[in-house]
């Protein structure tokens, strides 16, 4: 044990941030070397809030940042004079990030101008297209040029942060999202969808929302959609709507009036978890997604043109379809026509972790801030 507890400020504003970071802050939180606490930027302040309440987590300070049709600008800026602040007031050891938000690159920024320490979870991820997905690819590489502490979910993270030149220390440590989504699987969520009888369908649960999806790319998607509850009756269709009209609107327009499609508001991390559990397949251009449906033996088709998670590919746990109403189609329709074929992926061996990468983390900033 430490002589005194060291500070450690956790940054946080989306829900994949908190749903990767709350074992984080659970384990930090248990260990009397340290004193923890919680800042929300409130980039996606009500998804956050269900999440933090699902791990019972209490959130020190929110920035409540978040109005109308914010842009990344207003996100950034917003981020950085909240966490001045309170970085001033708190002089922590060390500041820990998620990921690839504008939280997380505001954060990360805030804690270098400060000269605060950064560590930075699910580092090391890349497509190499600085544009696909965006912002992401971008504040994923800027966060690596700032951070002290390179928490790699995975070999291929750390190939890419070796290859990249950062500073800092590289560690393999696994992806949390797998000790997220055990510890809440092991509850057997429910998740009740009105007119929806699991027992009747194979439910393609699907999650669309990525910007580089908005307006053509969109259409693409739905018809692929369409398509393929056209040719197997015995399938439907569960898409939880993100909050944002861009994507919503469009989709409530192609999909709404399909007997077998269920569009919902945004499924709480619980019933989320809930929903991977029963459904036949995932279809999705989600990035988290694509990490924990393996962990559940789930089929996942990849919505994207590019994915900067390489090794669930090359794994077979996920297939890369783009968001051609066809090569969609055509995807679904190998996996719901040859069980072979949904055995092969469903049973692949899922390469990012064991559950265990944020105990892990803990010990190494141990060891660093000794």
């Amino acid at each position: 044990m430490l002589n005194s507890p060291l500070k450690i400020l956790i940054a946080l504003g989306t829900r994949p941030e908190a749903i990767k970071l709350a074992p984080v802050i659970q384990a930090f939180r248990r260990s009397p070397d340290f004193t923890t606490q919680v800042i929300l930027t409130g980039q996606h302040r009500e998804m956050v809030e269900q999440v933090m309440h699902l791990f019972d987590l209490q959130a020190d300070c929110d920035l409540g940042i978040m109005k109308h049709q914010q842009t990344l600008t207003d996100i950034t800026c917003g981020s950085l004079q909240g966490l001045e602040g309170f970085l001033q007031e708190t002089t922590p050891n060390l500041l820990i990030v998620q990921g690839d938000t504008t939280t997380a690159f505001a954060g990360a920024l805030a804690a270098f101008y400060q000269k605060v320490a950064i560590g930075h979870v699910e580092a090391g991820l890349r497509t190499d297209e600085l544009f696909n997905p965006y912002p992401e690819e971008a504040n994923r590489r800027l966060i690596s040029q700032l951070a002290q502490l390179h928490f790699a979910p995975t070999t291929k993270a750390v190939e890419n942060l070796e290859r990249s030149g950062v500073t800092g220390d590289i560690h393999l440590t696994g992806n949390t999202v797998i000790d997220a989504l055990l510890s809440v699987a092991s509850r057997q969520p429910d998740c009740p969808i009105p007119g929806l009888d699991w027992q009747q369908y194979r439910v393609l649960l699907a999650t669309v929302h990525r910007r580089e999806n908005w307006g053509e790319p969109l259409t693409g998607i739905a018809q692929g959609f369409l398509k393929t509850l056209d040719e197997f009756p015995d399938t439907a269709l569960l898409l939880p709507l993100h909050k944002n009209p861009t994507v919503r609107e469009p989709l409530q327009a192609m999909l709404g009036n399909h007997p077998r499609v269920f569009l919902t508001e945004p499924l709480d991390y619980a019933e989320l978890v809930g929903a991977m559990q029963r459904c036949y397949l995932l279809l999705t251009d989600s990035g988290g997604l694509q990490e924990e449906a393996p962990a559940l033996g789930k089929p996942v088709l990849v919505l994207r043109e590019t994915t900067e998670r390489p090794e669930a590919i090359a794994a077979g746990t996920a297939k890369l379809v783009g968001t051609d109403s066809l090569e969609i189609f055509t995807a679904a329709s190998a996996l719901l026509k040859d069980k072979d074929s949904y055995q092969k992926m469903a049973t692949a061996v899922n390469p990012f972790g064991d559950g265990h990468a944020s105990e892990k983390i803990v010990e190494i900033v141990r060891k660093y801030l000794d």
